[in-house]
């Protein structure tokens, strides 16, 4: 079971970041602007999803996987010790496939990836874009710069607590139990989040979502 990407919190903590990135020019600016932008228009854009379920034609099966978001935020909290503060009480209609798209880059016959570090993040493995044309220009380049580049997709991502995350229309549209390890693996971020250490971040993540769902189902009968 394998989760969707997730983006660590660049564009909760723009106000703090984009004071550090002036001092390294236009590009690393226009990074955290679209990265703020992005953030925002998401939370601008979310409903209580007590208010959504409440409404007369909402189709059934985001109905029903906004009921079973619920059940799944609850048992994460009770049996697997998460931490959920607001997150996933909201409901949020992206209107893209994805919600970003992460780009990765090595070198030639390489399996370590680039890394960029933001002040407070840290260091990861790829940087996130709201807009999949924004993603693709950056991708040109590093391409251009001889890196080997993956532009990728991502349903969801983690603001670690920073903001109450909503549930997106992109992670409602994955089967159930990808949809279970999505909820599982963002709170796991949530609750656990080691900087510079992007590596034990998704390890510990993708472990607690597939222990997760494991316990859910059984718990389910």
């Amino acid at each position: 079971m394998f989760p969707a990407p997730t983006w660590p919190p660049l564009p909760i903590i723009v106000l703090i970041a984009a004071l550090g990135s002036l001092l390294t020019g236009c590009t690393t600016l226009d990074y955290f602007a679209q990265a703020a932008r992005g953030q925002m228009d998401l939370l601008e854009k979310r409903q209580p999803i007590k208010e959504v379920l409440e409404g007369g034609d909402l189709d059934p099966g985001l109905r029903s996987r906004l009921v079973l978001s619920q059940k799944v935020r609850a048992f994460a909290v009770s049996e697997l010790g998460l931490r959920a503060g607001g997150s996933y009480t909201s409901y949020t209609d992206v209107g893209r496939p994805f919600v970003v798209w992460n780009v990765v880059a090595a070198p030639p016959f390489s399996v370590k990836p680039r890394r960029w570090c933001f002040p407070v993040a840290g260091c990861l493995n790829y940087r996130g874009y709201f807009s999949r044309e924004d993603a693709e220009q950056m991708a040109a380049r590093l391409r251009a710069q001889g890196l080997d580049v993956c532009v990728a997709g991502a349903t969801g991502y983690s603001t670690l607590g920073w903001f109450d995350d909503p549930l997106l229309s992109t992670m409602t549209r994955q089967p159930e139990p990808d949809f279970i390890a999505t909820l599982f693996h963002e709170l796991a971020h949530q609750t656990v989040y080691i900087h510079d250490a992007p590596a034990f971040n998704e390890a510990f993540a993708e472990a607690v979502a597939e222990e997760g769902v494991h316990r859910w189902y059984e718990h389910q009968g």
